[in-house]
């Protein structure tokens, strides 16, 4: 018997405003996505991925619709219900990085356990090994002013590390980052991944895209279609 799916999403939709100036963002959106999985989320701009990483990461909720994660009906709960769904579960990783300019790397990665009222030495020691594992413990007490675009970024991921989530999501990572430091965090990405963490990445880059086993398109507030067999060696199978 197969493992049930991480998260599923069933006719999803998303309306902003009302009467006349109302605008309908997603319009019936499908998708499960496995435990594990590292999904890419492309489409232009308006097509509704953001809208939907929103969702994903209980930072919005839908009009109406079905999301179940881990199988808890999310659309159920309420704001301090799907607050702490999201500290304990979630963790994030944006575009512009979201560091602290005058706090070290360290103390930047302890952040979120020091708003779960964790102790000092454990702040300390989870901040360690979560700069360990992506390869940046000798510049704990660097601040971001002192670091490369890269690096930051890496700090970033070690923040969003840090709780132990099931799942990573992450807002075009590479954004603001060159060609080669983009590759490099998408290598990081794959390894975190390859120990168990499910990924999700909204990306507009096509080379990115690349790294993940599965691809979800979307146009026009819908799923478009659904790729998947990147990274396993096995033939890309394309899924209306």
């Amino acid at each position: 018997m197969s493992e049930a799916p991480l998260i599923v999403l069933e006719g999803i939709t998303k309306t902003f405003g009302e009467g006349a100036a109302a605008f309908q963002a997603l319009k019936g959106v499908d998708l499960a996505i496995d435990r594990g999985d590292f999904v890419a989320v492309m489409g232009p701009s308006g097509s509704g991925k953001s809208t939907t990483m929103n969702i994903l990461g209980c930072l919005d909720v839908p009009t109406s619709g079905q999301f179940n994660f881990r199988g808890v009906a999310v659309q159920d709960l309420n704001r301090d219900q799907r607050s702490l769904l999201r500290r304990r579960y979630l963790g994030f990783v944006f575009q512009g990085f979201n560091l602290l300019a005058r706090t070290s790397a360290l103390e930047n990665v302890e952040l979120p356990l020091l708003y779960r009222g964790e102790s000092k030495k454990a702040r300390r020691e989870a901040a360690e090994r979560s700069l360990d594992q992506v390869g940046l413990l000798p510049w704990a007490d660097h601040t971001p002013a002192e670091l490369s675009g890269g690096q930051q970024q890496r700090v970033a991921i070690a923040r969003a590390l840090v709780t132990q989530p099931d799942v990573l999501l992450a807002d075009e990572p590479t954004g603001n980052l060159d060609t080669e430091r983009s590759i490099e965090i998408m290598e990081l990405l794959t390894r975190l991944n390859a120990t168990g963490i499910t990924v999700l990445m909204v990306t507009h880059e096509e080379e990115m895209a690349e790294f993940a086993k599965t691809i979800v398109h979307f146009r026009d507030g819908l799923v478009e279609r659904i790729e998947r067999g990147h990274k396993s060696g096995a033939p890309l199978e394309e899924h209306a």
